[in-house]
């Protein structure tokens, strides 16, 4: 298995990594009840899922 003959410098090797950052959620907005929630999901809000009721939400 090759071994490489040198050290990678540190600015090269933080150029590699810069991309390596974590991004945040993405989040849409439900037509019904406009609460923020997770794209192609039900809403655990009011239980809508492409203008039909698909999880029946009790209120509180």
């Amino acid at each position: 298995m090759p071994n490489p003959k040198r050290r990678h410098s540190k600015s090269r090797t933080s150029k590699r990594r810069a991309h390596d950052a974590l991004r945040g959620v993405s989040l849409s907005i439900c037509p019904q009840c406009h609460e923020r929630i997770l794209p192609h999901r039900a809403c655990p809000h009011c239980g809508f899922y492409k203008g039909r009721q698909v999880i029946d939400v009790e209120e509180t």
